[in-house]
């Protein structure tokens, strides 16, 4: 399974990738949504996109409702992690077309739990 991980936090990056990889995924990075536009057309077929909502160049919401306008991606499971917290990001973050939410901090469990829910395996 390859996972596509986008934060503009080099250290945020570094410690979901690790949880990720022992989790069996193939990951690779983009630090703003358009960066993970182009990783997507390069990387071919993804099957998940952890998206963090605030970074420059273009924010996670916007990346959310870029990819969900393009069928191209209609399988392809988002899902937000950011420290929003509010239930008003939740709700629009959902209806954009994430999938599922998360909130930073976090432990590998609940990144686990949250991936499981998906449906989403290594295998």
């Amino acid at each position: 399974m390859r996972v596509l991980l986008v934060d503009d936090s080099r250290a945020t990056r570094s410690i979901i990738r690790k949880i990720l990889n022992e989790m069996g995924f193939e990951v690779f990075e983009a630090c703003h949504g358009l960066d993970a536009i182009e990783r997507l057309k390069e990387n071919g077929k993804t099957d998940l996109v952890l998206v963090d909502w605030n970074m420059p160049v273009m924010n996670g919401i916007d990346f959310v409702r870029a990819i969900r306008a393009d069928h191209a991606y209609d399988e392809m499971l988002l899902m937000m992690v950011t420290t929003e917290s509010g239930v008003e990001q939740m709700i629009e973050a959902l209806e954009a077309g994430a999938n599922e939410y998360v909130m930073k901090p976090f432990t590998k469990d609940v990144l686990q739990e949250k991936i499981s829910l998906l449906g989403v395996s290594s295998s």
